[in-house]
């Protein structure tokens, strides 16, 4: 087990399997040291626990859950294109989207979900640039989705 992982299993958190595609890409693709994914959104086996807009149908702390199930499968999509998340040499952005009610301007606190995993996970490499960005709506009204760009080690 790689050492990511094994600090995975220390917070009792698994990598799920890649998020297949809803649509024509891929998950992630690999560009000389750098993986960018695909927006991961906050799926669990298959399926989406809440949808709605977060202000609204869904509380900024359940966003903020989700934002976290989007960084995890940012890493099961990582993994797959590189095979061992210890290639990780750092983690140079993320992008959060949140579906907002019309009122909503916590985007930010909603995206620190994801960043504070990678933090959690990756240690000093999970520290990165950020947007937070409100959007009206997302695919199958998810509320939040994060795409993630790494650099990887030298193989």
């Amino acid at each position: 087990m790689s050492a990511v992982e094994s600090r995975l299993a220390e917070l009792g958190l698994t990598l799920p399997a890649v998020v297949p595609p809803l649509a024509a890409y891929q998950p992630a693709v690999q560009s000389g040291v750098y993986v960018y994914t695909s927006g991961q959104l906050p799926m669990v086996d298959g399926k989406l626990s809440l949808t709605g807009k977060v202000g609204a149908e869904v509380t900024p702390e359940e966003a903020k859950d989700l934002a976290r199930t989007c960084a995890l499968n940012a890493l099961a999509a990582v993994k797959s294109v590189v095979g061992d998340l210890d290639r990780v040499a750092r983690v140079v952005k993320v992008v959060g989207f949140v579906a907002s009610a019309p009122d909503f301007t916590g985007q930010p606190g909603v995206i620190n979900g994801a960043s504070e995993l990678l933090g959690e996970v990756l240690g000093d490499k999970g520290v990165h640039a950020r947007s937070a960005v409100g959007v009206a709506v997302l695919p199958l009204d998810a509320p939040v989705e994060v795409e993630v760009q790494v650099e990887l080690t030298e193989a």
